[in-house]
């Protein structure tokens, strides 16, 4: 929240610096592309006395950065429809075991990484749609499909598990962030949400299937971009 906020203050100095620019209209399309970062909330899923009574066990997704693209639709100067996609993140998973019992111990372990797509879609309001600079919020639904889950060595060494797997999550996204118009056409974009992403994970030696338990990942995402208007 504190990046965001820094992001939104520079952004703000910089609009008037930038000369006024034609207005976003009814039937503009915005496409922007850019970086962004899925930063998960901490200690995504506690375990208590597992795997074993007196150990408490927490599962933790790291954060995963890759590249994003942003479709948006105005279907008035201040209303919008809009589209996230990227390129896949990737994410590491791990784990921190922790001895509740004397004298106590704490380990952490890489247990598996995974890739997931987080497409999500949006109805945007526009404040300032005649302005260089363009604040806008929005909500929408999002679908998480994550592929690609592989365990490591050493946890399948620890505890005999051999795969992973991550169920797809729905769940609501909010949006906040800003154009700025340099040009007609041009325009940079910051972008910050969050997006309530829950998996229920499930484990399984070969033979034998695990519930591990509801993953709750809700991350804020970050992105800057570049963009342009049709």
């Amino acid at each position: 929240m504190r990046i965001s906020k820094h992001l939104l203050a520079a952004a703000a100095l910089l609009a008037f610096a930038v000369s006024p620019a034609m207005a976003y209209e009814k039937g503009d399309w915005i496409l922007r592309a850019g970086v962004g970062t899925v930063a998960p909330d901490s200690d995504n899923l506690v375990l208590p006395d597992f795997p074993a009574d007196g150990i408490n066990t927490t599962v933790e997704v790291d954060d995963g950065t890759s590249l994003t693209l942003m479709g948006t639709y105005m279907f008035t100067d201040n209303w919008a429809f809009d589209i996230l996609a990227a390129w896949p993140f990737s994410h590491d998973i791990n784990i921190t075991v922790v001895d509740t019992l004397p004298p106590g111990s704490t380990a952490s372990l890489k247990i598996a990484e995974t890739d997931h797509l987080p497409p999500t879609f949006s109805l945007q309001y526009h404040f300032l749609p005649d302005a260089a600079f363009q604040p806008y919020v929005g909500a929408g639904v999002n679908w998480t499909t994550f592929f690609s889950t592989d365990v490591t060595q050493e946890f399948t060494d620890l505890l005999g598990i051999t795969s992973l797997d991550l169920d797809d999550s729905f769940g609501l996204a909010l949006q906040l962030g800003a154009d700025w118009v340099f040009d007609n056409n041009w325009l940079i974009n910051i972008d910050f949400r969050y997006i309530d992403i829950e998996t229920d994970a499930t484990a399984s030696d070969g033979t034998d299937s695990l519930e591990i338990g509801t993953v709750a990942i809700d991350p804020y995402v970050y992105s800057i971009n570049i963009g342009y208007r049709f």
